[in-house]
């Protein structure tokens, strides 16, 4: 076979990081910029908006966990894991452009409606048949912790220019594909239905070229088969069985919400409080930054300190830098000292996702050794619905603080001082709470450390050692290297 991946070499470990640029460019326009496309250019009611989403979560705690079921029961030539990323990705693609390119339906009408909360909820399946296989083939690679924590870094590392691909080049991009004839007071175009539709498009590309380079070139290896067929019992046997599958996405979901909130309002707060949405792309090269050089922090830490005290760090550096950024801009009215305060809370974020995945790897491994089961895509399904619970969160803070503040997607800057408040406050504040209730949940309730995840780590290694001489003719790739 031409086509070689060795996870132990860089080459191999950036074949599989590349397939998360094209997943966070399609995850960063929807959860940073769909809000304001449906209450600025499709004016949806704001009441219907703060409904849809959590009805949206209600379906997706159903629907991950079977997408997650199904995928460890997928047995094909490429494996379990690669053929889901490309259905996946290509569904996921075609949904983004729909979503953000309203066909004709007339503004205010119910099929407008219609047309939206289908392609909302639509989305988070797509993503799901995606983003669960793609995480889920880490622990797959190796039962190596330092082997994981690399190979987890390089696909953040990949995740991270994604996100900085949009959130940077999104603000730029929009008034460039804008029809309107409204600027604001730094001359740059409103956005309007083109902006959105056309930078959608772009993403949508994005996400397919990316994910098909990574699945042509990957390989799974120590795939595992499981021992039961797809049922509900074996979705609540593995997140009811495994306490520490439901801490972590307790504390994750808290810190990612923390997180898409000044993601999901900074269209928001550029927009109306600062009055400058070309600024959004400056603040958003400084998180780049920041992203980057957080990925330095686990493999630097990690040799005077634990993995735990590494995520504490994390966290607490979020939290110190939002409250950074809201003095900044309260006290002293500089967007400067904001983008640096906001720099050093990417340093923290990025290293706090890079660790959330990794410990999802232990997790998996924690629950053979309790349970007897590995569920890789069960467990890493958690991930996607916790992001996409953390999202909610978000989204029903800011729908509900635009609605009670009297927001108008019509008068930009001229909003009143009630709207500004709010909307700096959701960006600023609220994600401190959550940081700090993330912080205290994982500190008291996270076991998964020290000798006790060695001994784990040592049961599960032991295990795949006896077995590692069996075949199985139905996936000639399992157990092979090339």
């Amino acid at each position: 076979m031409a086509n070689k991946f060795d996870v132990t070499k860089w080459s191999g470990k950036l074949t599989y990081g590349v397939g998360a640029v094209g997943l966070d460019v399609s995850y960063g326009m929807f959860y940073s910029y769909l809000a304001k496309y449906l209450t600025d250019v499709l004016q949806l009611n704001k009441k219907f908006l703060l409904l849809l989403t959590p009805l949206a979560r209600i379906w997706d705690g159903i629907n991950d966990p079977i997408m997650g079921t199904i995928v460890d029961n997928t047995r094909t030539k490429m494996g379990k894991y690669r053929p889901w990323i490309v259905i996946g990705t290509l569904t996921n693609a075609v949904v983004l452009a729909l979503l953000f390119n309203n066909p004709g339906i007339t503004p205010g009408s119910v099929w407008l409606y219609v047309y939206a909360a289908v392609l909302y909820v639509a989305w988070g399946m797509t993503n799901t048949m995606a983003d669960i296989p793609y995480w889920s083939m880490v622990p797959s690679f190796t039962s190596d912790p330092k082997e994981r924590s690399m190979i987890a870094t390089v696909a953040r590392t990949f995740s991270g220019l994604g996100q900085g691909l949009i959130s940077i080049g999104a603000p730029l991009i929009l008034p460039l594909f804008s029809l309107s004839t409204q600027t604001d007071a730094n001359g740059a175009k409103v956005w309007d239905a083109r902006s959105f539709g056309m930078t959608a498009l772009v993403c949508s590309a994005a996400l397919i070229f990316f994910s098909l380079i990574s699945v042509s070139r990957t390989r799974e290896y120590q795939v595992t088969a499981p021992k039961d067929k797809f049922s509900f019992k074996t979705i609540f046997r593995t997140v009811g069985g495994n306490d520490q599958l439901r801490w972590f996405m307790l504390f994750a979901m808290l810190s990612n919400a923390g997180f898409y909130m000044f993601s999901g309002v900074g269209a928001y707060f550029f927009d109306v409080v600062a009055n400058d949405t070309k600024a959004q792309s400056a603040f958003s090269l400084f998180q780049a930054v920041g992203s980057v050089l957080g990925l330095l922090v686990i493999p630097v830490m990690m040799k005077f300190t634990s993995r735990r005290r590494i995520y504490q760090f994390s966290l607490a550096l979020c939290v110190l830098s939002y409250a950074g950024m809201l003095l900044s801009f309260k006290l002293a009215g500089s967007l400067m000292l904001m983008n640096i305060f906001y720099l050093l809370g990417n340093i923290g974020s990025s290293s706090m996702f890079v660790s959330q995945t990794v410990f999802l790897a232990d997790i998996v491994d924690y629950g053979e050794v309790k349970n007897g089961s590995r569920a890789e895509s069960v467990t890493f399904s958690m991930k996607g619905f916790l992001q996409k619970m953390a999202y909610t969160i978000q989204t029903v803070i800011l729908f509900a603080g635009l609605e009670f503040s009297h927001y108008d997607e019509t008068l930009h800057a001229a909003n009143s001082l009630a709207v500004k408040n709010t909307v700096t406050s959701m960006m600023l504040v609220v994600p401190i709470f959550g940081m700090l209730a993330s912080l205290f949940i994982f500190t008291f309730k996270f076991k998964l450390h020290g000798k006790y995840m060695e001994e784990i780590t040592a049961k599960v290694s032991a295990k795949a050692d006896s077995s590692e001489n069996a075949t199985d003719p139905a996936e000639p790739e399992k157990n092979t290297k090339q």
